[in-house]
């Protein structure tokens, strides 16, 4: 699945009103919150990292992200793309290392 076809397809699952924008951003820091929440524990608590909760919060930052792009009609694949650009440019010789993936 592409992100502009992620973006459509949780879009059904939009509810709200004019609020909507303020309503995903606040969502969104709830979530992160959520997600950074698991990392803490992992880190300073020796708790055990959940893959399962974190793929599900993980998923919920994605939707709230791909939400706030969908109300600024700003195709999701956009976003991915231009980060993707910057990243490269920002980290032209970057190889390797853990758990990444070439760019």
């Amino acid at each position: 699945m592409n992100f502009d076809d992620y973006q459509k397809a949780a879009n059904r699952t939009l509810m709200g009103n004019e609020q909507v924008l303020t309503n995903c951003v606040l969502g969104l820091t709830g979530e992160s919150g959520k997600v950074a929440d698991l990392v803490r524990k992992y880190t300073f608590q020796s708790q055990q990292l959940d893959h399962d909760q974190l793929v599900k919060e993980m998923g919920d930052v994605l939707w709230y992200l791909s939400q706030i792009s969908e109300w600024a009609d700003i195709p999701f694949d956009e976003v991915a793309s231009d980060n993707i650009k910057r990243l490269k440019k920002r980290y032209p010789a970057q190889h390797g290392g853990v758990n990444q993936v070439n760019i």
